[in-house]
């Protein structure tokens, strides 16, 4: 598949990159050492259209393609990996609330968190349900017109931060497995929500990461998304384009690495010449670029894989957040290398994109399990055609 660039692809690439590069690039040491979270910054990402960049127009968003959005959330990363990745985030549990809300909560919310003047959190993720998310245990039972909300949620992006979560929670029996799960739109500021501590954490500083707790949570009944028991399936739904958003982030770190270290070797000095001279040097950052070149089209194979609605587009997309998440941190560790001390040093923002792209392996499904979903559908009948 050709994935020449058509002009509207390319205004938003110019767009997005300008964006990352004066508003973003210059600050992003600031927000991670002082664990800021910059949500005057992801406003005005708003204002271009980037904190709704899947969702319907006719909810105010942009209505791009998954192909489009990917080539914006690459540019983007290649300023502030760990905001980026919060704004692509955003950008699932949107899309969830204007895909799956009744008509009264998609007016409630739409409008704000597509201009981003109101942000989102997704929580699916509890203490003990991780990669096995079916086993959820957090409790939504009916009462009356509400539901009453109970459990807990952890490492939950934006958490304290934000102005709406969508909660995957139990309302079936835990026998039923995922089909008990059902999602709702939960205003963060409810009655028995409480957060825990900003996490410390190795990355993504930008962006708050907490816990939260349920307790008796009086949730409107028309704040459910979708039907009962539809919860995982959105969910799933959900994470099949958050899969590869993230794998963006991961070349967008990638590529700003790169940018960084061919800029280095052309300047940096030893025995008399320039570091680019040297030939083992030249084939260390051949294959960092041809790495990410493979990435970088592999991410896009499944964007297209996914806006066409292909029977096989999980799959796509669970290669791609497996092979571009690897393939971007090793690039980012590979460019530390090729900087030598100075690659570790603070002063150089080298560092601070590894940290923030390691992390991009483990959620929205570790690699392990998209190594699993891979070869679950490899080795049904008839795959290997099918994939070919």
């Amino acid at each position: 598949m050709d994935f020449n660039l058509n002009d509207e692809q390319l205004a938003f690439q110019e767009a997005a990159r300008a964006f990352a590069l004066g508003e973003m690039a210059p600050f992003a040491a600031e927000w991670d050492e002082k664990k800021i979270f910059p949500k005057e910054v992801i406003a005005k990402a708003g204002e271009m259209g980037f904190c709704g960049m899947y969702c319907p127009e006719e909810v105010g968003g942009m209505g791009l393609s998954r192909l489009d959005t990917v080539i914006i959330l690459e540019e983007l990363a290649a300023g502030c990996t760990s905001t980026a990745a919060f704004i692509s985030i955003h950008n699932m549990a949107s899309w969830m609330i204007a895909s799956w809300g009744t008509e009264a909560v998609k007016g409630q919310w739409c409008g704000d968190l597509t201009m981003g003047q109101k942000l989102a959190s997704y929580c699916l993720t509890e203490p003990g349900a991780g990669s096995d998310a079916g086993s959820l245990r957090t409790s939504a039972k009916k009462d009356g017109d509400h539901y009453l909300l109970n459990g807990s949620k952890m490492f939950i992006s934006g958490a304290g931060g934000t102005d709406v979560l969508v909660v995957m929670a139990r309302t079936g029996s835990p026998e039923d497995g995922p089909r008990g799960i059902s999602a709702f739109a939960v205003p963060a500021d409810l009655d028995g929500i409480s957060y825990g501590k900003n996490e410390d954490k190795m990355g993504w500083n930008s962006q708050p990461t907490r816990a939260i707790a349920f307790e008796d949570v009086r949730v409107p009944a028309e704040n459910l998304l979708g039907q009962e028991g539809e919860g995982f399936k959105i969910a799933m739904k959900g994470l099949d384009g958050g899969r590869i958003n993230i794998a963006t982030c991961s070349i967008g770190a990638a590529q700003a690495c790169i940018n960084h270290t061919q800029e280095y070797m052309l300047e940096r000095k030893q025995f008399g010449k320039a570091i680019a001279s040297f030939q083992a040097l030249q084939f260390k950052l051949a294959d960092m670029v041809t790495e990410l070149v493979a990435a970088r089209q592999m991410i896009r194979l499944a964007a297209s894989k996914l806006d066409e609605g292909h029977s096989d587009k999980t799959t796509y997309c669970a290669m791609a957040k497996r092979f571009a998440t690897d393939v971007g941190f090793e690039v980012c560790n590979n460019a530390i290398q090729l900087h030598g001390g100075y690659g570790y040093i603070k002063e150089y923002p080298i560092e601070r994109f590894m940290r923030d792209a390691r992390v991009h392996q483990i959620l929205e499904g570790t690699n392990e399990i998209m190594r699993m979903l891979t070869a679950r559908r490899i080795l049904e009948e008839g795959a290997t055609e099918a994939l070919r």
